[in-house]
């Protein structure tokens, strides 16, 4: 675990600006909880990082600008009982994020109009739907 987080084919995160910190967990684990720091919470700091290009770091914060704090994105993982398992987790789910946060824009969307069809059959259904409706009515009209 000591070399990067590799997030693309372009692009690994290095481990030091990669930041962990344990504390003991919630849930599972029976007398063990009490005493195992096995809650990781990575961090990195997308601000400062020095291994992102600049016009892809602002992607990252503009896109991330909600989870981020002063710059910097925390990841908690403890649904493990193990630390060694949340760790792994944390730094997947933090790959997965940087992963969709540094990718490009989809195409903008090319406007198109309903056919010919699609619009007849639209009035169609409306024609039968307010005649089912119609013959519901009790009072006849």
């Amino acid at each position: 675990m000591d070399d990067g987080l590799r997030v693309t084919d372009r692009w690994t995160v290095p481990a030091a600006e990669l930041r962990e910190r344990f504390s003991r967990s919630s849930g599972p684990g029976g007398q063990g909880v009490n005493t195992t720091d096995s809650r990781v919470e990575l961090s990195f700091d997308v601000a400062g990082t020095t291994s992102l290009p600049p016009a892809l770091r602002e992607r990252v914060l503009q896109r991330l600008a909600g989870r981020l704090v002063d710059g910097v994105l925390t990841i908690a993982a403890s649904e493990h009982r193990a630390q060694l398992a949340n760790r792994e987790a944390a730094r997947q789910r933090l790959v997965a994020l940087l992963r969709e946060a540094v990718a490009p824009p989809p195409p903008p969307r090319r406007p198109t109009r309903p056919s010919r069809g699609a619009k007849e059959r639209r009035l169609a259904d409306k024609k039968r739907q307010s005649q089912r409706k119609r013959d519901r009515r009790a009072d006849g009209d």
